[in-house]
């Protein structure tokens, strides 16, 4: 579970890559967003795998994080859980083609994917503070998700200072810097031994037959 926690985010970066390299002008990059991907005939079916690849990514490090310390790190797994049903809502239903959404399809992509964008750096954030020892790298990418997010909402067409910012230019890439942070998030806290495993009654003895030797 731990490899397939750190694949699966990795397998759906490469499928983020192959769908910019090798269909360039099917979505622009700087002002159209991911999700449209899923429109097209030749990348549909890439784009679905990447995402549900990463929802598995996110299942898997929720169970790496069990193995370890199941109290600790419960909350910080239910959000991971709760990100990958909004990875596989996003990947069933497809957004509508741009500017507006006007289906049902549409609203559960839109939602579910705000879901996603949202549960990640809060699952890394609380697992950073319940943590038994320090993950700065953790804590770090959880902050520079969140600050991404809502530099992305900002800019997003809709926002009330959309325009003043630009955003409509750029909002695309943005949405590309905030799930590149929250891959490499996932990747991070399934691939780290995050928290401490709880002592066990074999060590015990062998700390005090130490203890009386040093004495």
């Amino acid at each position: 579970m731990r490899r397939l926690a750190m694949v699966g985010p990795g397998l759906a970066l490469a499928v983020m890559g192959v769908l910019h390299l090798a269909f360039p002008g099917v979505v622009d990059p700087l002002s159209g967003l991911l999700s449209d991907y899923a429109l097209g005939d030749r990348t549909g079916a890439l784009f679905l795998l990447g995402m549900l690849a990463l929802a598995a990514g996110s299942c898997a490090a929720a169970y790496t994080l069990a193995q370890w310390d199941p109290i600790r790190s419960a909350a910080a797994r239910v959000l991971l859980l709760v990100a990958s049903a909004g990875l596989v809502l996003s990947a069933l239903f497809p957004t509508d083609p741009a500017p507006d959404v006007s289906s049902l399809s549409g609203e559960i992509h839109r939602w579910s994917t705000a879901l996603v964008f949202t549960a990640i750096p809060g699952a890394g954030w609380i697992l950073a503070r319940q943590s038994r020892r320090p993950l700065p790298l953790v804590r770090a990418l959880s902050l520079a998700s969140v600050m991404i997010l809502a530099s992305f909402l900002l800019s997003h067409p809709g926002s009330p200072v959309a325009e003043l910012l630009g955003g409509p230019a750029f909002y695309g890439l943005l949405e590309r810097a905030l799930v590149v942070a929250e891959i490499a998030l996932l990747i991070v806290m399934g691939g780290t031994n995050a928290l401490e495993r709880p002592t066990t009654s074999k060590e015990l003895p062998d700390q005090a037959h130490f203890a009386r030797s040093v004495g």
